[in-house]
């Protein structure tokens, strides 16, 4: 039997064991929880700049400039992660680099909270990003090569749960701690991030490591172990490993991992990448940071007066991002990768073009802010349905296995420099072509978006993750 037959015969196989009713697996669940609880670290840092700005501008004095660059240089500073994260994770294995993720993160945060100067800032935040670059690129891909197929996407979700999580608990922060002198807010809204790193890095510890990085290593046996533990059936889990050692034993072309992706790649991994790359890069383009990052300015453009009622706003936009994961989440084993996101980038064009138009109104009042807060939670609830839990999932479930963990490396590299052009030229760019024109900008760029899925993303549902080459050779 050829080895195109062989990888046939047992997504058949795997298939048919899917369609058998079947336990959920507990255990799984629980790998891929406290896997994905590494980013709620990620996503309080994200969110508690946000409002932290206000209270940092006048302790220290930092200009428009200096915030923009605080604010969006962690984007640019995770690449020295990013890039080394898939050889990182391939030496040590997703678990211990996860590891090495939260210490970063923790000492990070400690930085953060005792700074005193634009410079102490930016070495601290440099830091951090170490950390999430290795959580947000070896998260996703731990997720899915630990998940079974029959709840990949929901489990992989989890990721962006967590995320939001931590921007709902950054804003809340915020709100709550808006109150006290300010030399003393911003620096323990920081130093509440120093604890958590220290208990998800005790947590990781118990997980198991990924089946396909022990099989890599030839710790066939363990993987097997791994592998019956978190499948619904036994019969799942042999089909699982006999799926990724098959994947293993095919000819691997000459060269290094980098370059089969960039130098020489052959039309199926180009395809892949093209679609990682797009994905990962029309994600952030869509201006999702923008908003996360300076929502109180525009709900002060929209005439929002009070620091309490803005950071009061952006944690009803949290609330609301966080409930619509959710729903994604519930939505995406079932309807599919690509109706999810296809509605996303419809939602967000909508949604950003409602409040484009809502700030051209020159006279603002109570009716416009609240326009302005509606049209944003609408947008975030459109890109929490595809766009914000998909991106990543579905870019580290169709790499091969000897690319996965430099190839979704390469993806969150694009998103990150994305992510920084973004949250780094917001404010410049709105004096230069107003506030409006930006959201303008960000819709046109997600209706792009929605054609690019259309066009250029088959579904992945129910699939193995060995069978995805065979998917995008078709």
């Amino acid at each position: 039997m050829t080895h195109d037959a062989a990888a046939e015969a047992t997504t058949t196989k795997l298939l048919a064991v899917l369609e058998k009713p079947r336990r959920r697996n507990m255990y799984a669940f629980a790998c891929v929880t406290l896997a994905s609880m590494t980013t709620i670290l990620t996503g309080y840092n994200l969110a508690l700049m946000s409002g932290a700005e206000l209270f940092i501008r006048e302790d220290l004095g930092l200009t428009d400039t200096q915030v923009e660059v605080v604010a969006g240089s962690m984007n640019v500073f995770m690449l020295a992660s990013i890039l080394f994260s898939g050889w990182t994770a391939d030496l040590l294995g997703r678990r211990a680099t996860l590891v090495v993720a939260n210490a970063f993160l923790m000492a990070g945060a400690l930085a953060m909270s005792l700074g005193g100067s634009y410079a102490a800032l930016m070495a601290a935040r440099f830091v951090t990003s170490i950390g999430m670059g290795l959580a947000l690129v070896v998260a996703p891909v731990y997720n899915a090569e630990i998940s079974p197929p029959s709840t990949r996407g929901m489990l992989s979700s989890l990721l962006d749960i967590f995320t939001n999580v931590g921007i709902l608990l950054g804003y809340t922060s915020n709100y709550a701690l808006a109150g006290l002198p300010v030399h003393l807010a911003w620096r323990i809204m920081y130093v509440i991030g120093v604890l958590p790193p220290v208990l998800l890095a005790v947590g990781v510890l118990a997980m198991p490591e990924s089946p396909r990085w022990l099989a890599m290593r030839g710790r066939h046996a363990d993987a097997r172990a791994v592998l019956l533990r978190t499948s619904d059936t036994a019969e799942e889990a042999d089909l699982r490993l006999e799926d990724i050692n098959r994947a293993l034993d095919a000819p691997q072309p000459a060269g290094s991992v980098w370059q089969e992706m960039i130098v020489r790649p052959s039309a199926t991994v180009r395809r892949i990448l093209i679609c990682v790359v797009g994905l990962h890069f029309f994600q952030e383009a869509s201006g999702i940071d923008a908003v996360i990052l300076y929502s109180p300015l525009v709900f002060k453009k929209a005439g929002m007066s009070t620091n309490s009622s803005v950071l009061g706003a952006t944690v009803a936009v949290g609330v609301v991002k966080t409930c619509f994961i959710f729903v994604a989440m519930l939505l995406v084993d079932r309807v599919g990768r690509r109706p999810l996101l296809l509605a996303s980038a419809g939602g967000v064009a909508v949604s950003f073009t409602a409040l484009a138009l809502t700030l051209c109104v020159r006279e603002t009042s109570s009716a416009t802010a609240a326009a302005c807060v509606a049209s944003v939670m609408a947008f975030v609830a459109a890109f929490s349905l595809g766009f914000g839990p998909l991106a990543s999932t579905y870019a580290a479930e169709i790499m091969p296995l000897r690319l996965r963990a430099k190839g979704a490396g390469l993806g969150m590299a694009v998103n990150r420099l994305t992510c920084g052009a973004v949250s780094m030229s917001f404010i410049s760019l709105a004096g230069w072509i107003s506030m409006p024109g930006c959201f303008f900008l960000y819709a046109g760029v997600a209706a792009t978006a929605c054609v690019f899925v259309h066009v250029r993303l088959p579904e992945t549902r129910g699939r193995s993750l060995e069978d995805m080459e065979a998917l995008f050779a078709k």
